[in-house]
């Protein structure tokens, strides 16, 4: 059997894939490519059917960090010209969330800068999930604040927050190249917190910082453990006045592989397409469709997206559906209900069958890295958000 009649019959056990299985998947040729998106769209489709779901970005508070990420615009000592603001008031986060809402939205996620919120800021933050759960009725709230003190996630959990983001971005040997400011062990405890809180944890990935194959499976292998209900996937933004400015290694074609080799290894989670899919999958995003089930709607924390009027027409022209909000994202054994959309039967067993002929050929020859090319710089398709929250502009949505 080759590798990707492997990946889907271990994909539709939800059975987790050897390292080196992972790796091969990073290394097959732009020849296999088509192939690969199939095998994975396969599993996607086994768990989450054709429904995309659709979530919506609120910058609470923008810029003026103290932390040192070097992939952020908001850092410490960052000279990107972004908006600059502090915390919105309740009702204008409530504003800005019911156009995402309006747009299609199931899900608005609320995010300040900073290392961790303090009891104020949690108060705050609650006053203003209460405020949007009163205005959208079965709306979810995911919360993404920084790194928890003891007792806040229990806190934001009796608010009416649904879930917690907080990603582990990069792998544990490489972190502190990064970052100095705190640890990866830091990012890992908050995600542990949401969790143990019954909180929703969301916990993901940033590619395109330079990073080897064996980083991307490390960090993918730890988000397994740590077993998050979503994983976001978010395509470096190399933002001038950052210092990782000049990291242009990202492909279309690359991103692709690095989708399909979440979905490999977190075959029945909700993998997010996030920040930079514009920029790096460009005309390619419908095809990342069949292998992640959920998307930001709109522009991002501090640069503009696609209009949302495009990605809802991207969905429909791809044959995907918008996930209502009587919809229930996960299946079965994670919270969501038998036959909530997916075409298989529920439990580990049935489902699409495997791959068929044709694949990538043997383990081996996958396994053989192909010669890379060095990607254009597109620095025109980086652009610093100059609309919604935080400005009298209209929201994209």
């Amino acid at each position: 059997m080759d590798l990707l009649n492997t990946l889907v019959d271990k994909g539709l056990r939800r059975e987790l894939p050897s390292r080196e299985e992972a790796l091969a998947v990073l290394a097959t040729s732009d020849d296999e490519l088509l192939d690969v998106v199939a095998a994975a769209g396969k599993v996607r489709r086994q768990w989450f059917g054709r429904r995309v779901k659709l979530n919506y970005l609120v910058n609470l508070k923008s810029g003026l960090c103290p932390e040192d990420c070097s992939y952020c615009s908001q850092r410490l000592g960052s000279k990107a010209e972004i908006l600059k603001y502090t915390w919105l008031k309740p009702d204008e986060a409530s504003k800005a969330a019911a156009a995402g809402v309006a747009g299609g939205a199931k899900r608005v996620c609320l995010v300040a800068s900073g290392r961790g919120p303090t009891d104020r800021d949690v108060d705050r933050v609650s006053e203003t999930i209460g405020a949007i759960k009163e205005q959208n009725e079965g709306v979810e709230v995911c919360a993404c604040l920084g790194l928890l003190s003891e007792g806040q996630a229990e806190r934001l959990r009796g608010a009416g927050a649904d879930a917690y983001n907080h990603n582990l971005n990069t792998s544990e040997g490489t972190y502190g190249d990064i970052t100095t400011t705190h640890t990866y062990a830091d990012r890992v405890d908050t995600v542990q917190k949401a969790h143990a809180a019954g909180l929703s944890a969301c916990s993901g990935l940033i590619a395109g910082m330079g990073e080897s194959d064996e980083d991307l499976v490390d960090v993918v292998y730890s988000l397994r453990e740590l077993d998050p209900d979503s994983v976001p996937v978010n395509f470096l933004i190399p933002f001038e006045g950052t210092p990782l400015a000049k990291e242009w290694n990202l492909t279309p074609q690359r991103c692709l592989r690095i989708l399909a080799m979440v979905r490999f290894v977190c075959p029945d989670v909700e993998v997010r397409i996030a920040g930079g899919r514009e920029v790096h999958l460009r005309s390619m995003q419908p095809l990342a469709l069949h292998l992640a089930n959920s998307i930001f709607l709109g522009d991002y924390l501090t640069s503009e997206g696609q209009a949302g009027k495009a990605d809802l027409d991207m969905i429909t022209d791809a044959g995907f559906e918008v996930e209502g909000t009587d919809q229930v994202t996960l299946p079965e054994h994670r919270g969501g209900p038998c036959g909530s959309g997916a075409e298989a039967a529920c439990g580990s067993g049935g489902g699409c069958g495997s791959h068929g002929e044709g694949g990538c050929g043997s383990h081996e020859d996958a396994a053989k890295s192909p010669v890379a090319e060095v990607p254009e710089a597109r620095t025109d398709l980086v652009a610093v958000r100059r609309r919604g929250a935080g400005t009298d502009l209209a929201p994209n949505a």
